[in-house]
């Protein structure tokens, strides 16, 4: 989490209990780690909060880049780019789940988009009330109407709208200490063994993928 007034991040790390948890006892925090440029964190930014929250789990949104872990593996393009074969069964995929949950979807004219001010943004709103609204905006801005998230102007009008003070969000978001901390974001995903988005996480345990939300709630319970 990162305060608007300055104060330092405070980051939450869910660890795993020796324990056997009781009915008393709460949920684990669920963390999110989602990328802006992400289809299938698309969906999971749809459903995390409401899901989570009818099973009583506290969720944890985590921004983090891709761009340095596919760098790793010798990428410099998205897997989907990179396998076009791949890419049309994706496109097709996340057409007919977005049908399924009744998502809109209006295929990105350029993709991957640049996701990097919107996520540095998402880091000042986590643990904000706004947050998980400014993530949710920006997919939809991305994949339901093919706008360019690494416009300023955009995310801008997107703070407004959620009652935010775009210029001061804005500012933060582009200070050096921001900048740092999307950095070590994204190394603590590298260190925790994340390799895509969305990925949850719980203790040590990850649950990569929309379609095993679910699973990692029911780990959270357990």
């Amino acid at each position: 989490m990162f305060a608007l007034d300055g104060r330092l991040p405070v980051r939450v790390v869910a660890t795993a209990g020796r324990g056997r948890y009781t009915a008393s006892m709460p949920a684990e925090p669920l963390q999110f780690w989602f990328e802006f440029a992400s289809t299938y964190s698309y969906l999971a930014a749809a459903q995390v909060a409401e899901r989570a929250a009818a099973a009583g789990v506290p969720v944890v949104w985590s921004p983090f880049l891709l761009g340095p872990i596919f760098g790793s593996q010798g990428w410099n393009d998205s897997p989907f780019n990179v396998y076009p074969v791949k890419g049309r069964y994706m496109w097709r995929d996340l057409e007919r789940v977005c049908v399924k949950h009744g998502l809109p979807l209006r295929r990105p004219s350029r993709f991957p988009r640049n996701g990097l001010l919107a996520a540095r943004v998402a880091l000042l709103g986590a643990g904000e009330p706004w947050g998980p609204d400014f993530v949710r905006a920006v997919y939809r801005a991305n994949f339901a109407e093919d706008r360019d998230i690494a416009d300023r102007t955009l995310v801008a009008g997107i703070l407004t709208s959620l009652a935010q003070p775009a210029d001061h969000v804005l500012t933060r978001a582009e200070s050096p200490d921001v900048k740092d901390t999307l950095r070590r974001q994204t190394d603590h995903a590298i260190a925790l063994g994340i390799f895509g988005a969305p990925t949850f996480v719980l203790g040590t345990e990850l649950f990569w993928g929309h379609d095993r939300l679910d699973d990692a709630l029911r780990a959270a319970r357990r």
